[in-house]
């Protein structure tokens, strides 16, 4: 039994690296974003840009991510990651009362990523550095509204499944999502999912 798992172990090293010989150097993704956004740090921020606080301490987000990696080598490349989220939450102004609050968070980041190629599957691993952009505003005209950028961090990785050697389906792309947003003394803890689709040149 322990021949043959040391022959089945063997095998499966010699199948990947032959696949990882003629893994492709660059390779695209696009698709959907689902983003849990930490706003519980920004309750200050509101407090001193709308004058008031909110009830919620995380909102639910929805939108796109893409991103472009350059390979090196069979392991490691470089990515750019860009991102967009959107919402409109029921939002609780202390003193004011209720409304959807329009919410948009753009990032926009840099960085390494480590892939481990095979004949089926990829799973990778990244750390991205950049800016975060967001804004939120009261649509009813009460004039309630705030906008800010500043640093972003991202670190995840993902799965991918192999259709064929150009193509895949990423069905994983877990992020944690750090901001720092509206100068407030602390950070928001977000968290990211992606899915979608992988071109591979």
């Amino acid at each position: 039994m322990r021949k043959l798992l040391v022959v089945l172990v063997v095998t499966l090293a010699f199948g990947m690296t032959a696949f990882a010989q003629d893994a492709p150097r660059f390779e695209v993704f696009g698709g959907y974003q689902y983003t849990n956004l930490d706003v519980d740090e920004l309750n200050q921020a509101a407090q001193d840009f709308l004058g008031t606080t909110v009830d919620k301490k995380r909102f639910n987000l929805n939108g796109w991510n893409a991103a472009a990696t350059a390979y090196f080598s069979d392991n490691f490349g470089i990515t750019a990651d860009f991102s967009g989220a959107y919402g409109s939450p029921d939002v609780t102004f202390a003193g004011i009362g209720t409304a959807n609050l329009d919410s948009t968070v753009h990032t926009y980041m840099f960085g390494p990523t480590l892939r481990v190629p095979g004949e089926r599957s990829t799973v990778f691993a990244r750390a991205l550095f950049g800016g975060a952009k967001g804004k939120f505003e009261d649509p009813s005209g009460a004039g309630l509204a705030a906008d800010d950028s500043g640093f972003a961090m991202a670190l995840g990785g993902g799965f991918d499944v192999n259709m064929n050697p150009n193509f895949a389906i990423r069905v994983a792309q877990f992020d944690y999502l750090y901001t720092k947003l509206f100068d407030t003394d602390d950070h928001q803890n977000n968290f990211r999912y992606s899915g979608g689709v992988v071109f591979r040149f």
